[in-house]
Order: structure tokens, then C-alpha cells, then sequence
């Protein structure tokens, strides 16, 4: 139970630093380079604990597996997509769904069409800021 509780701690402790991580300002370069779905979802599965497009039986690939979660990561405009193959890999691995939406400036329309499906379908949603 204590082993439990440390790795629960740990866990929390990682996810509220990626969320509440303060931005650094980008340099030139890293401000020209425009950051990929890639980019965005190593990160969040990175602070998650989990593991990087993991491959199914069928050749498609969970963006990030859990313990708990199967988890598609889409930029916001793609939110419809990202609910499919959420419960898609939830079915197949056993896992519950989630989706890992990258939202930016004027994106949050596509944020509160997803909530809504997602509380119908017990869909978790991980806010990824832009």
C-alpha cells in the first residue's frame, strides 16, 4: 500500500508539473521550428509514465499506454478523430479512454465539443496547452 501510495504521489507530482509548467520563452530557433503532434505527445506520455505509440496487433499505435489510460493525442481541430481511435485502442487493450488535446489560441470550441462527448463516454480529457 505504501509502494502504492509513493508511486500515486509521483505520478500526480508529474502530471501538475507538465500542466503547470511555467512557458520559457522560446529562442529564434525553437520559435521558427513549429512543434509536430510528435513533439506534444512525447511529452505528455513522458510525464504520464507511459509508453510512446504502442504498437497493437493490428500495426496501429496507442500514442500512449498507461496503466490506466489509452490515449490519442490530436491537435484541437481533429478532436472528433481523437474520440474514435480513443475508444478504439480502449476496447482493444482493455484500457480506459483518453484523449490528450493540443489547444491553442482560439481553439477552445473544439475543446468544449470534445468535453461534452467525453462525459457522455467516460472519455478522460488532457488538456495540451500549444
Amino acid at each position: 500500500m505504501q509502494k502504492l501510495l509513493s508511486l500515486l504521489i509521483v505520478l500526480i507530482s508529474g502530471i501538475l508539473y507538465f500542466l503547470l509548467e511555467t512557458p520559457q520563452t522560446p529562442t529564434e530557433s525553437e520559435d521558427a521550428v513549429k512543434k509536430n503532434e510528435k513533439y506534444y505527445q512525447t511529452r505528455m506520455c513522458d510525464a504520464l509514465g507511459g509508453e510512446v505509440e504502442h504498437i497493437l496487433f493490428d500495426k496501429t499505435r496507442v500514442d500512449c499506454l498507461t496503466r490506466e489510460h489509452a490515449i490519442e493525442v490530436d491537435f484541437a481541430k481533429k478532436w472528433a478523430e481523437g474520440i474514435g481511435q480513443a475508444l478504439y485502442y480502449a476496447e482493444v487493450t482493455g484500457k480506459k479512454p483518453a484523449v490528450g488535446l493540443i489547444v491553442g489560441e482560439g481553439d477552445q470550441k473544439y475543446l468544449k465539443r470534445l468535453e461534452k462527448v467525453a462525459q457522455t463516454y467516460r472519455i478522460k480529457v488532457i488538456v495540451i496547452p500549444k
